[in-house]
């Protein structure tokens, strides 16, 4: 383990204030050192901190948080952040059952000022707080939103630029431009910001203007800004967007000289008004692996903290794949027997494995930056003109496109297929990133298909179902590995719409299961017939519509009724089971198993399954005691 002998004494930013100013080098060393140390034992997001190092010390270093407030967007740059307000030792137990969020989180530290798992809330969540301190009468009070790793793609932050920019308030927009989200940024935006970033004729005259400005008077600084500001555009031959939308817009410069961040910072930080200041950094600063493949090492896993290699996980002899290889592999035979199929995703094209289409397809596939209302309601333009769209989107993200599902393609009943990854319980990212919602507010709506397979088969036939219905339709699947080795190149079979499958008879007990959680089920079963106990198992494989006939038939054959599901217990499979036998004066014991009325937050994935009591000994405890 490396020595901090300037980061072991960094227990508030008010430490951090009392270094000199040629001690922040070190300490930026120091950090970046020990991140690198921390992640590769403990997994999480490893290159968005390294690379906004500088940019942590040196606001925390100028401004006075927590009574200034300062949000992160996306949280995931916020290691730093972390570390330097008192939670150094507690970052050991970073994203770990009990143990500290590896996001901003409020009721965690005061210097989290707002919580966010999720991308482009920092703008309208940092104006809503300046514009709280001018209705109580404090105008002096700095309010700093860090924006990057790909945020400003997503329609919020528009919004946002939008508004502030309109806005007497005093917030500063500070832009950590690292060209990327998890993949390469995408879109006219960055476009932009690369052209800005560029402009060696623009910069050099920006910085003269600077260096002039800051040695005027404040009537003459006031002058040549106007002067400035009517030039510059012409040197860019076109305008500036931020300034356009009314911002002072400063930059861009050097995001990891924190000795010019601070003075920087320290010169805007006393102008009212909204301001942007453009930052150029570097995701996976200070680590050579994590610099050369940016989207690998945005989150690792475990790695060497030396050399940066990335640390092999145990031979599986089963040769189990992921559910995203699963459909990554699946949409580009489906694409290869149907030239209507695209591929749509908002900024998540490796993490779903839509990325394999891409390179087989480019031309069908359509990365759209993170931008979930957008990403459905472009699908929903494809389906009009007969395409097929297989928009696949996370399930705690495609929570911020709800009104698009409903108002753009249910309620017009377009073919619009929705692959929903990280479905259920997903482990350390936390209660930002389960995804135990969907089935609930899926199931509601008018003409959508909702659906869940158990395997690697079902996943298969899904899509394939899917693309023949012509309607709506929802698969949603979990984040990691499947349970079958023998799935590729299986032929596909039409499922019938609303059909579920009897995995198993049995006597008494039935458990209906929806999705990759009836395997624990099935586990489960194999210690239980040992004990003498023959239960039912039945693969609903569709929440909606629901199987009728088979629940008549469980009414009638079983006395207890047992549903599971990876997702919250309102609203889901057992609300579902429950309505049908009110509705048809059933009065069979019923049992839910699923998700109670909270957030869950972060731990593996089988911790939070025995949270939940969705774990094999779980399932078989609460059949013993029935």
């Amino acid at each position: 383990m490396s020595e901090y002998k300037i980061l072991s004494t960094i227990n508030s930013p008010a430490d951090l204030k009392k270094l000199e100013k040629n001690q922040l080098k070190a300490l930026c060393t120091e950090l970046r050192q020990y991140i690198i140390e921390q992640t590769a034992n403990n997994p999480g997001h490893l290159g968005a901190s390294l690379g906004t190092i500088e940019l942590t010390v040196a606001i925390h270093y100028v401004f006075d948080t927590p009574t200034d407030k300062l949000v992160w967007d996306v949280g995931h740059q916020a290691y730093a952040h972390k570390i330097l307000t008192g939670r150094r030792k507690a970052f050991e137990n970073n994203r770990k059952l009990n143990g500290i969020s590896g996001f901003p989180k409020m009721k965690e530290s005061p210097y989290d000022a707002f919580g966010g798992g999720h991308a482009s809330i920092s703008i309208s969540s940092i104006l809503g707080m300046a514009i709280a301190s001018n209705l109580s009468g404090d105008k002096n009070r700095n309010h700093i939103a860090v924006i990057g790793d790909g945020a400003l793609t997503g329609g919020e932050a528009f919004e946002g630029l939008n508004h502030a920019g309109n806005a007497k308030a005093n917030v500063l927009v500070i832009l950590n431009d690292n060209r990327m989200a998890i993949d390469k940024n995408v879109g006219a935006m960055s476009k932009h910001l690369l052209k800005l970033s560029t402009s060696t004729t623009y910069n050099r005259f920006k910085t003269k203007i600077w260096d002039v400005l800051s040695r005027k008077s404040l009537r003459a600084r006031s002058v040549m800004q106007n002067t400035q500001n009517m030039v510059k555009g012409g040197l860019l031959k076109e305008s500036n967007l931020f300034e356009s939308l009314g911002f002072r817009y400063f930059g861009p410069i050097d995001g990891h000289n924190v000795l010019h961040l601070v003075e920087v910072l320290s010169r805007i930080k006393n102008l009212k008004g909204p301001k942007l200041l453009h930052c150029i950094t570097t995701k996976g600063k200070g680590l050579k692996k994590a610099e050369e493949n940016q989207t690998l090492y945005h989150a690792p896993g475990m790695f060497d903290p030396i050399s940066g290699n990335i640390l092999q996980p145990e031979f599986d002899p089963y040769q189990i794949e992921k559910y995203q290889k699963v459909f990554g592999t699946t949409i580009i035979e489906l694409a290869e027997k149907n030239k209507k199929i695209v591929g749509i995703t908002p900024a998540m094209a490796s993490g779903c494995s839509l990325d394999m289409m891409m390179q087989t397809f480019p031309d069908r596939c359509f990365d759209v930056g993170i931008a979930e209302q957008h990403a459905v309601t472009f699908s929903a333009g494809l389906a009009t003109d007969g395409y097929i769209p297989f928009c696949n989107i996370y399930s705690s993200f495609l929570q911020r496109a709800y009104d698009q599902i409903i108002h753009d393609v249910a309620l017009q009943n377009l073919h619009v297929i929705f692959c929903i990854d990280r479905a259920g319980i997903v482990g350390e990212d936390g209660a930002t990133h389960h995804g135990a919602f969907d089935l609930a507010y899926l199931r509601c709506i008018p003409n959508m298909i909702v659906s869940a397979p158990m395997n690697e088969i079902d996943l298969r036939n899904l899509m394939y179902t899917a693309i023949e219905t012509k309607k709506p339709f929802a698969i949603r699947y979990p984040r990691g590995k499947g349970v079958l080795s023998q799935w590729k190149n299986q032929p596909f079979s039409l499922l019938p719409i609303g059909k579920a499958v009897e995995v198993k008879k049995g006597e008494n007990i039935a458990v209906l299961g929806i999705g990759h959680i009836t395997n624990n089920v099935i586990k489960a079963d194999e210690i239980l017939q040992k004990e003498g106990f023959n239960i039912g198992i039945y693969n609903m494989i569709f929440l909606k519509p629901i199987d009728e006939q088979l629940l008549n038939f469980v009414c009638q054959n079983y006395n207890c009724i047992i549903t599971i599901e990876n997702g919250t217990k309102i609203g889901g499979l057992g609300s579902a089971v429950a309505e049908y036998m009110k509705q048809n004066n059933y009065n069979n014991k019923l049992v839910v198993l699923g998700i109670d009325d909270m957030f869950i937050e972060q731990g593996s994935v089988q911790q939070l399954q025995e949270l939940c009591k969705l774990d094999t000994n779980s399932i078989v405890e609460t059949i013993r005691n029935i």
